[in-house]
């Protein structure tokens, strides 16, 4: 299969494979724990909390009117998901990197996933927990480390672009600002 294509397909598979363990997970966690049921994983770090989460990410917005909430969630989701769709489609491949692709597909996964939930049950199950004495990082899910983790990975290829790679002009055989 010619390159342009894989290039194209490759996010695609690895949103898929979000979206396939975001859904399984929650599923578990939905089918063998009562809500705040709690199992704790690394004691005094780390726990499994089943939570339903009508809000945005870390529960911002889970207070605010039910309609309006709604439709500005499913509307940026959406928006995320057409924009990242509208770059992998792109025709200019040339130049992209492997860690720009991956980032993208695990946002596109992440953010389909999390749609999902919303469109179909207006909540998004959340069920990781890391905590530490009276601090607690609010709940989140597989989908929601994938969207982390592929922003992480797309903004260190923005703001580094040539890392990794040899710099024009400059020879590998001696540190940098060293006279000539």
């Amino acid at each position: 299969m010619p390159r342009f294509r894989m290039n194209r397909l490759w996010p695609l598979g690895v949103a898929l494979l979000v979206v396939v363990s975001d859904r399984f997970t929650k599923l578990a966690i939905q089918n063998s724990m009562g809500s705040f049921d709690i199992t704790p994983v690394i004691p005094g770090w780390l726990r499994i909390v089943h939570t339903e989460n009508p809000g945005a990410a870390f529960g911002m917005l889970a207070e605010g009117n039910p309609i309006l909430r709604s439709a500005v969630l499913i509307g940026v989701s959406s928006l995320v998901l057409c924009f990242i769709a509208a770059t992998l489609w792109k025709s200019r491949w040339e130049n992209t990197s492997l860690t720009s692709l991956l980032g993208l597909g695990l946002i596109l996964g992440g953010a389909a996933g999390n749609l999902y939930d919303r469109i179909a049950h207006g909540t998004v199950t959340d069920f990781i927990e890391v905590f530490h004495g009276s601090w607690s990082f609010p709940a989140f899910n597989v989908a929601d480390s994938a969207i982390t983790v592929g922003a992480v990975l797309t903004f260190f290829v923005a703001v580094l672009p040539h890392a990794g790679r040899p710099q024009p002009g400059r020879t590998t055989d001696r540190p940098a600002g060293t006279p000539d």
